[in-house]
């Protein structure tokens, strides 16, 4: 079952579901999130969830119990266990494809 994430800041929404990650979700429908390493180590993909719970693909996320309980995630090891809402201020759009065809 698919789950909703929708972007505060910007009012843009995207469907995630099991087992992919929040930031491909977010990548497949257009929306860039910040990210770097893709393992939950850097933490440049780091946002907070105002509502809405995640797993994660690995057993240590980034984040300490502190942060956790305050409602920050890591988009690109977290999976959507129900709708979301988070803030990402760095959010944008990705660029459109560039036709090779032509």
């Amino acid at each position: 079952m698919g789950h909703t994430v929708t972007l505060a800041g910007q009012g843009w929404c995207f469907e995630t579901e099991a087992p992919a990650t929040v930031l491909e979700a977010a990548e497949r429908a257009g929306i860039r999130l910040p990210s770097s390493c893709r393992n939950g180590t850097c933490r440049t993909c780091i946002c907070q969830a105002s509502s809405g719970t995640v797993h994660y693909k690995i057993e240590w996320p980034g984040l300490s119990a502190d942060e956790k309980r305050e409602g920050y995630i890591l988009p690109c090891v977290a999976i959507a266990d129900t709708d979301l809402t988070i803030d990402s201020p760095a959010a944008g759009k990705l660029p459109a494809p560039r036709r090779t065809d032509v």
